[in-house]
């Protein structure tokens, strides 16, 4: 194998490969990059999860493959000049790598032992532009689980139903959805559930542009996410996802208007004397056109308040601040509604207008008021 390219082409290429490479296997060649060189040039990271495969032009001399380790193979080219880079491989897996003046030699793997990814057909799958679903994925990656308990819910649900995809996540403290029109080829309804980590992953790599697109093709145990070259192939996760229509209370006798910045900043400060060690919930007190917000922890007091649409009732509800505060910084409009019904039921996070986002924050038991 023989080739050539820019520095930072193959930089890039491997900064996005590499977060799919196991980092601790007792297969070493899963802590490795395949590269391949053929018409073009391709390499793979695989983790037996998440596979990415980034393609990319370069001066394809001779053709052949081989694996290297990832991270050495990383920090080189990173280290490199910017210049262009000679890749040799001989028959014995021996590599040589050219920059300038720079020169490394590498032993690599036989490709031969680097697993192939799942074939995922091509068949039925939506559209969307990569600006959309990187939207989509930042406003709800956010409550996924972390508990390996319930492993449906450590990833997000996809549901299609024509040309709607809406994206659930699930916590058991907080649910976060996110509702869009996309362009659905066969406008066959779908549902599968992408683990967290993989759409952070997908999140990173795809570009912030409306005008480049995403295809998605999900099939029973996997999922195929294809832009500009580069495919991610992840396993979906399997199990009963949470039936979230039922667990969004439709019944909430209070609704506001409310400004997302003024509250976020009213928490932000109150927050100042809660830690992972000293830890308490915000007491929030809607009445009349105030909200007041406090908390007391060993630190001493914090209070704050804000003016707001008024509140026909009092209610007076304890969240847990961070929870609170990834429902509201990942509002996508400077004025949502809030929905609450009483201190022990969940508060509710809509649009003024429309479907396109919904939060729920459950709310924690207050103690009595020091």
């Amino acid at each position: 194998m023989k080739f050539t390219c820019e520095k930072a082409v193959l930089n890039e290429a491997i900064s996005i490969c590499i977060h799919a490479v196991a980092t601790k296997s007792t297969i070493a060649v899963l802590e490795g990059l395949l590269i391949t060189a053929d018409e073009e040039l391709t390499l793979c990271g695989y983790n037996f999860k998440t596979g990415i495969k980034k393609t990319f032009p370069a001066e394809i001399k001779e053709k052949g493959s081989i694996v290297l380790n990832a991270k050495i193979f990383s920090d080189i080219v990173r280290k490199l000049p910017d210049d262009m880079v000679e890749i040799v491989c001989d028959d014995h897996y021996m590599t040589t790598i050219r920059c300038g003046m720079s020169e490394f030699n590498l032993i690599g793997a036989s490709p031969a032992e680097f697993p192939e990814l799942p074939n995922v057909e091509k068949s039925q799958g939506i559209n969307l532009s990569c600006k959309l679903l990187r939207s989509m994925i930042d406003h709800t990656v956010f409550a996924v689980s972390d508990n390996e308990n319930k492993p449906i819910h450590t990833g997000s649900l996809f549901e299609i139903t024509g040309n709607q995809l809406t994206v659930v996540s699930v916590d058991g403290y907080r649910l976060a959805m996110s509702q869009e029109e996309v362009e659905n080829g066969k406008g066959e309804n779908l549902s599968f559930v992408v683990p967290g980590e993989t759409l952070k992953e997908i999140s990173r790599i795809i570009p912030d542009s409306e005008d480049k697109m995403v295809h998605i093709y999900p099939e029973k145990k996997h999922a195929l996410f294809e832009v500009e070259g580069t495919l991610v192939t992840t396993r979906l996760l399997e199990g009963e996802f949470l039936n979230y229509r039922n667990a969004i209370p439709s019944d909430c006798t209070t609704k506001l208007e409310i400004n997302v910045k003024s509250i976020i900043d009213c928490v932000e400060r109150v927050s100042l004397i809660i830690s992972e060690r000293l830890k308490n919930p915000v007491r929030c007190c809607f009445e009349g056109n105030s909200l007041k917000i406090s908390c007391v922890t060993s630190l001493g007091r914090a209070y704050d308040e804000c003016t707001i649409e008024n509140c026909p009732e009092k209610i007076e509800i304890g969240f847990n601040n961070r929870y609170l505060l990834d429902a509201l910084r990942a509002c996508p409009e400077e004025k949502v509604v809030l929905e609450l019904k009483s201190s022990l039921s969940p508060c509710v996070i809509r649009p003024v207008e429309g479907t396109k986002f919904l939060y729920m924050v459950l709310p924690v038991r207050l103690k009595a008021d020091a």
